[in-house]
């Protein structure tokens, strides 16, 4: 038995350049995962600050306009005395005239009428039933609101400073209609973020002003308790274009409220923006990192993977006396690595000549045992033939030639296991062929010559099959001599062939001249059906057209088997005797 090709290789280099930098790259990943880190905290970071200058933005603006209220507050104390007497809208028109932002200022009677006004409004213009005139004719103190559209032709914001008289009774009011624009929160800014947008809402989230009104979504629902609870308060949402922004909220006066938008910054974005920080370093220092290890490796670790490699592969062809000796140069571990190579191929010599000496032992061993049964079987022919010497019956000898028959075939297996090549396998041709001619040279009491065909498809078979089968043949050759063949010439057929998942044997004979007649009883029938069953197979008896008698046994195909050993299947092989 041939010893099997010993195999040890380390792969192609460009295989082991691939792993090694594959584990370069991932040794080497903590640095570019912290670079990753680094520049998500920074994102953070910016965004918080972001975030902070919104909000101080929006206060700051909210501030301003405060202030701008506050200072029509005072304008309408200083105002109130001149709202008064014959000249009362002269004097009103030049104080709006001096002062920048006001559309116009206006003085109401107690009745709600007005008496007069720096511009011209509606003469119908009274508001004695407005909610606001009331709030202020019952004791507000000021009251800023939305003016009415007939009192303001632009957007603009009202300021009502009650009036009293002498006896400090309710006399009308003053009001200072201001314009919107002159309210707006300046965008120049330097902290406020770049494409900022701003602009002022009621308490019910609508928006009375804006720069741009496609930046602007509506606020939460609750938005001016929060927001002046904090002084200022950030939510998040989407703009009518779809795009995420940032808005700040600080309360101004009354139920207005400024509102800044900026567009909110995605960590993509703001690594686009921030290239250096947040992209190029990281990736600089994992590039740095892995180029030098990189090198390093392949001058002290692959040079020598490639000396290893060429000694692997002379192993390979069964070269194990090659020792590489060049290692002794190479660093402790590519030194220690040959060493256990050479370990190895030493080992695997020795384990190789005892293995070879085991199985020569065993086969020795198998082909002696198998020699043995079969001069055990051949013993109890003899005996069988003395026996049958002995005997005077017709019956009682053909049953013991019978018998012989039966332990020939199973000392013939034994003979062909021992003497063939492979001590599990027999060549089922050969097998047939052998069998075939020992029963027909067995047969000393004929009267004419038999003719036998056999026909037998390549089949290499495991002795628990043949076993049955050879059997199975013994039987039906056996009925073909004694019922068809006896008296007379005549041929006999023999044929195996494979089809498919299916195996069949078929044996002919050429019958003795009357109709056979089938019999479902007998020993031989009996030991047909046995054997049949036990390859889990079939078989029948019929008539053929020569006048004889056919015997099929149709069982699962052994070489389609798992395990079967695998041959070429060559031309079926005739023989005649």
């Amino acid at each position: 038995m041939a010893r099997p090709p010993f195999r040890l290789t380390f792969g192609p280099m460009t295989t082991i350049r691939a792993r090694l930098g594959a584990a370069l790259a991932l040794a080497l990943l903590p640095v570019l995962l912290l670079g990753a880190v680094q520049a998500i905290l920074t994102f953070s970071k910016d965004a918080e600050q972001r975030r902070t200058d919104l909000a101080l933005a929006a206060q700051r603006s909210a501030a301003t306009a405060r202030a701008r209220m506050d200072g029509a507050a005072v304008l309408l104390e200083t105002v109130a005395p001149e709202a008064v007497g014959v000249q009362c809208a002269q004097r009103l028109s030049e104080i709006a005239a001096r002062v920048p932002g006001y559309i116009n200022l206006i003085r109401f009677d107690a009745a709600g009428r007005v008496t007069c006004a720096a511009a011209s409004v509606p003469a119908n213009a009274q508001r004695r039933d407005s909610p606001w005139f009331k709030r202020i004719a019952a004791g507000a103190p000021q009251l800023v609101i939305k003016a009415p559209p007939d009192l303001a032709s632009r957007p603009a914001l009202m300021a009502v400073q009650p009036l009293v008289d002498s006896a400090n009774r309710f006399d009308g009011a003053v009001a200072a209609v201001i314009d919107l624009a002159a309210l707006r929160p300046t965008l120049t800014d330097p902290s406020l973020p770049q494409d900022t947008e701003v602009a002022l809402a009621n308490g019910r989230g609508r928006f009375l002003f804006s720069t741009q009104a496609a930046a602007f979504t509506a606020p939460p629902p609750g938005f001016p308790a929060e927001a002046t609870w904090r002084r200022s308060m950030i939510y998040y949402g989407r703009d009518l274009g779809g795009s995420q922004r940032v808005y700040s909220a600080a309360p101004l006066s009354g139920d207005l409220y400024v509102v800044l938008s900026t567009p909110r910054e995605g960590l993509w974005s703001w690594a686009r923006l921030n290239p250096l920080s947040s992209l190029l370093f990281p990736l600089l220092a994992f590039s740095f990192a892995l180029t030098a290890v990189w090198v390093v490796t392949d001058r002290i670790v692959v040079f020598w993977l490639r000396y290893l490699q060429r000694i692997a592969a002379i192993y390979a062809k069964g070269r194990l006396t090659v020792r590489p000796v060049q290692a002794d140069h190479a660093p402790p571990e590519i030194r220690e690595l040959a060493q256990t190579l050479d370990e190895m191929a030493t080992a695997i010599t020795a384990r190789d000549e005892e293995l070879l000496n085991s199985i020569s032992e065993k086969d020795a061993l198998m082909r002696e045992i198998h020699h043995r049964v079969k001069n055990n079987l051949q013993v109890i022919t003899s005996l069988v033939n003395m026996q049958q010497r002995a005997m005077t019956d017709p019956a009682a000898r053909a049953a013991m030639t019978d018998m012989r028959h039966r332990i020939g075939a199973l000392a013939l297996i034994y003979r062909a296991l021992y003497q063939g090549a492979d001590l599990k396998r027999v060549d089922l041709r050969q097998f047939m062929s052998d069998l075939i001619g020992q029963l027909v040279a067995d047969d000393h009491d004929r009267a004419g010559a038999l003719r036998t065909e056999l026909e037998v498809d390549d089949l290499i078979i495991d002795p628990d099959k043949l076993a049955p089968i050879a059997l199975f043949a013994v039987e039906a050759i056996s009925n073909a001599r004694k019922h068809a063949l006896a008296l007379r010439e005549g041929s006999l057929r023999v044929t195996f062939c494979l089809d498919g998942d299916e195996a069949e044997l078929v044996i002919a004979d050429e019958g003795s001249g009357a109709s056979p007649v089938l019999t479902s009883e007998g020993v031989g029938r009996t030991l047909m059906a046995a054997f049949a069953r036990q390859l889990r197979g079939r078989f029948e008896l019929a008539p053929n057209a020569v006048g004889g008698v056919t015997v099929r046994l149709v069982f699962p195909n052994p070489a389609a088997e798992p395990g079967a050993p695998t041959r070429a299947r060559s031309k079926r092989n005739r023989a005649v005797a």
